[in-house]
């Protein structure tokens, strides 16, 4: 009866994983933070021992990496175009607060829309202000990725541990 129990917990984490990585296609979404959540309740379950402690350890590493490659990213593809600290960061803001609001995709078309105002504004060139706006979402665009990839590799990591160990 243990192994039933076992394996319907090991297949409701990884559900939720998967659910986790799913979301990760969306912008803003906190896919690896689900993911990990995961990871923990998993832990927090069957208990941590050396080898389980240290895997969860680079899980939680490799999730705060993961996390903050959209903040990174973002903010230089855009700055290596010109655009400055200031609009990135009322970019980035007002992203935040319009996905509080909306969804996470109106959050991250209104981030562009501020940052190619702040520097139309800055600027006065249309162009140059839509060069940085699109260099910020080519940036979001890398970012996505990593997290995908960051999200496949936690969630291998989690099947050595649950299956191997």
């Amino acid at each position: 009866m243990q192994e039933i129990g076992d394996m319907t917990l090991k297949i409701v984490v990884l559900a939720v994983m998967l659910f986790g990585l799913l979301s990760l296609f969306i912008p803003v979404m906190p896919g690896l933070a689900v993911i990990w959540l995961a990871a923990l309740l998993y832990g927090l379950i069957t208990g941590f021992d050396l080898v389980s402690g240290a895997l969860f350890a680079v899980i939680t590493l490799l999730a705060i990496a993961g996390s903050l490659a959209d903040n990174v990213l973002m903010g230089t593809g855009a700055r290596k175009v010109g655009a400055s600290w200031l609009s990135i960061s009322l970019a980035l803001v007002g992203g935040l607060l319009a996905a509080v609001f909306w969804t996470p995709l109106g959050g991250l078309l209104v981030a562009l829309g501020v940052l190619f105002l702040v520097e139309y504004i800055r600027r006065g060139d249309w162009r140059s202000a839509l060069d940085a706006t699109r260099n910020m979402a080519l940036g979001c665009g890398w970012a996505m990725a990593i997290r995908i990839l960051v999200g496949f590799v936690i969630i291998g990591i989690w099947l050595f541990w649950a299956f191997v160990l």
